[in-house]
């Protein structure tokens, strides 16, 4: 039990949009939210898939915090845990993973009954539920399709967290049905190599990448920033 309560401390510590709203950090959050809004000049970003190319690279902070940010401009937000093979949301917003995506998927809940508010006005959830043995088949089925269209219908913005690309085929998989892919990568971890493979992966399978996010570069102020650039 210890265990896991240090896991939910130090998960908190990831919401920085939320804990310090006002820190040089979340402005550059902030900053990434204005990019992506521009990057949809004919139409509105209804559906954004946030990955990596490898893991341990900062991409379920960034996916949680962008979500906030997007929440505190006044937007029905709904986060997704799409990584159903190691999924961390519902540590990092202290809900319960019982319930969530796989049921959803498989036909054994509503998406209403699936939906959990978070302590962030307008910010709502969906964990993953539990860990199903084909997630890149749940992913690319007709059910995630519905249960997009149906969510669109109640939220401005649905975020989805997903595995690293390189690792397994999910992330492409959903990209090819969503608005969107922003890509996360570690200064000083990420390969070029890696993170042009994955850009490949991902434009292979007709997503739209709409940006990079270069994470935990050193500043002589701040521990981490943030950058975000088209490609």
């Amino acid at each position: 039990m210890a265990r896991r309560k240090n896991l939910f401390k130090n998960n908190a510590r990831h919401l920085i949009t939320k804990t310090s709203p006002h820190s040089p950090i979340s402005e550059q959050y902030r900053t990434v939210r204005t990019n992506l809004q521009f990057s949809q000049v004919d139409g509105d970003l209804k559906t954004m898939l946030v990955t990596s190319a490898g893991p341990s690279e900062g991409k379920s902070s960034v996916t949680a915090n962008l979500a906030i940010v997007f929440a505190q401009q006044g937007k029905k937000v709904l986060l997704i845990d799409a990584d159903m093979r190691k999924p961390t949301l519902h540590y990092t917003f202290r809900v319960d993973n019982r319930s969530g995506l796989s049921n959803v998927l498989v036909g054994e809940r509503a998406l209403d009954e699936s939906i959990v508010s978070s302590d962030v006005q307008d910010l709502d959830i969906m964990t993953c539920g539990p860990i199903p043995p084909n997630p890149s088949e749940l992913l690319g089925s007709k059910a995630m399709e519905k249960m997009i269209r149906d969510a669109s219908e109640q939220y401005d913005l649905i975020v989805f967290d997903t595995p690293p690309v390189l690792a397994v085929t999910d992330a492409p998989i959903l990209a090819n049905i969503c608005d969107g892919v922003l890509m996360v990568v570690r200064s000083k971890q990420t390969e070029n190599e890696a993170a042009q493979k994955a850009r490949d992966l991902l434009k292979a399978a007709k997503a739209k990448l709409l940006g990079v996010v270069l994470n935990d570069v050193e500043q002589k102020k701040d521990n981490y920033y943030y950058y975000y650039g088209t490609k």
